[in-house]
């Protein structure tokens, strides 16, 4: 497969972000969502393929091709500088976890994409199907949370209309200089665990945990479930 196909892939993959906002934008659809508390399963479905994503893709690679004392440090900082992150946003009443979770997940997997690519393996395509799968209920939840934090309309669609290009950019990181530097790529990959972890904890589901209902919890499970189905695959 060529970069440019690649990189294609990676942005198909991509615009499921905006494509999820779309239907949290719609008016009518977020409003009966929001009535028998589809919105809150959707959140719930999207920590729970964070989750998958970090138990059985980001750290399973970096248990692999990492140093213990190096892998330590690069999780725990990670899960520290999104913990102060954070911080910073709250103070400023930005809702923005679900977000930046999702860009965490994304951006470590585009750049797995890339360098699949570059060294041969043939599950890009698989790959790129989940990290879509992934992105469309992630980008549904971090709109709904962004908006209901009060980001105005206009902004909130320029950073969902540009997110989806973070895909290409980590794709060709990946293809272009860490397809031999598996160490590089699983330190970067247990970075982003930490932060992951700690945002699907402090945010995303107490933020999910606001039904009457116990259903919508079974969204984590359909989450992970689908993280574990597509780890599977490709192993």
């Amino acid at each position: 497969m060529t970069l440019e196909a690649t990189l294609g892939l990676a942005l198909m993959a991509g615009l499921a972000i905006p494509a999820g906002a779309l239907v949290s934008a719609h008016h009518r659809m977020r409003s009966y969502w929001v009535e028998h508390e589809i919105d809150s399963f959707v959140s719930y479905f999207g920590g729970g393929a964070l989750l998958a994503a970090v138990a059985l893709v980001l750290v399973p690679f970096g248990m692999e091709h990492a140093h213990v004392a190096s892998a330590a440090v690069a999780f725990l900082i990670g899960g520290l500088v999104f913990w102060q992150v954070s911080s910073w946003l709250k103070r400023r009443g930005t809702a923005v976890a679900q977000f930046l979770g999702m860009l965490l997940d994304f951006i470590p997997e585009g750049i797995a994409l890339g360098a699949a690519v570059a060294t041969g393996s043939n599950v890009a395509y698989l790959l790129a199907l989940l990290i879509a799968l992934q992105n469309m209920p992630e980008g549904f939840a971090s709109f709904h949370e962004m908006r209901r934090g009060g980001m105005r309309l206009g902004r909130l669609w320029t950073i969902f209309l540009l997110a989806p290009l973070a895909g290409p950019l980590a794709a060709w990181f990946g293809f272009a200089l860490l397809a031999a530097e598996d160490q590089v790529l699983a330190l970067l990959m247990l970075f982003c665990s930490g932060g992951i972890l700690y945002l699907i904890f402090e945010d995303i589901a107490p933020g999910a945990h606001m039904s009457r209902e116990t259903l919508p919890a079974m969204g984590a499970v359909a989450g992970f479930l689908l993280g574990l189905i597509g780890a599977m695959l490709i192993h």
